[in-house]
């Protein structure tokens, strides 16, 4: 089981977001079999076998095993991963792209969309994946603000510089900054 499958097909999505489809999906977490899954959400495993199948043509869900119940080959099914993204490009831009400055809400939106797919896009069956992710929460002041992000933005510039070299493994560095949800707790 892959940790992520990165949807970039319209009828994949189309296939996925429905949500009898979507309680199955998470019943095959671990694998099951149809009446399993039936049983689970106390629907008829005919309902569920018809789902099972949507799913398997749209690569969401895997066969992993079959065996002999009563003469009847029976299939054990799991998810094909952890996790499912939607790509941003199914939709695609909506209106004329506007320039951005580093500053802009816009260009976060880029930002995050161009992580996504590259995360999405990485070998999973590589041993180790050399990566770190951070994430905390800093109260700046209001009459700080453009100091703290002047510092946020030299302290990044410096290691931009002193590890930009041609040598070396190539490693992408994207920092998020923007305000809280409710900045009033």
């Amino acid at each position: 089981m892959r940790e992520v499958l990165y949807l970039e097909q319209i009828e994949q999505a189309e296939v996925l977001l429905k949500p009898q489809r979507v309680e199955v999906l998470r019943q095959l977490a671990e694998p099951r079999t149809c009446t399993e899954v039936a049983a689970r959400l106390d629907q008829t495993p005919q309902r569920v076998y018809y789902h099972v199948k949507q799913l398997v043509a749209a690569g969401l869900v895997e066969l992993v095993k079959e065996r002999k119940v009563r003469g009847i080959t029976e299939g054990i099914y799991q998810a094909a991963a952890r996790s499912y993204w939607l790509s941003p490009r199914l939709i695609g831009r909506i209106g004329l792209r506007r320039a951005r400055d580093e500053l802009s809400l816009g260009y976060l939106l880029d930002l995050m969309e161009e992580v996504q797919a590259d995360i999405a896009g990485l070998d999973r069956a590589a041993p180790e994946l050399p990566s770190i992710g951070v994430s905390g929460e800093i109260r700046v002041p209001a009459e700080l603000r453009q100091e703290f992000l002047h510092d946020l933005q030299s302290a990044l510039q410096d290691l931009f510089t002193r590890y930009g070299g041609s040598e070396g493994d190539a490693f992408k560095l994207a920092v998020a900054c923007y305000p809280k949800g409710n900045n009033h707790e």
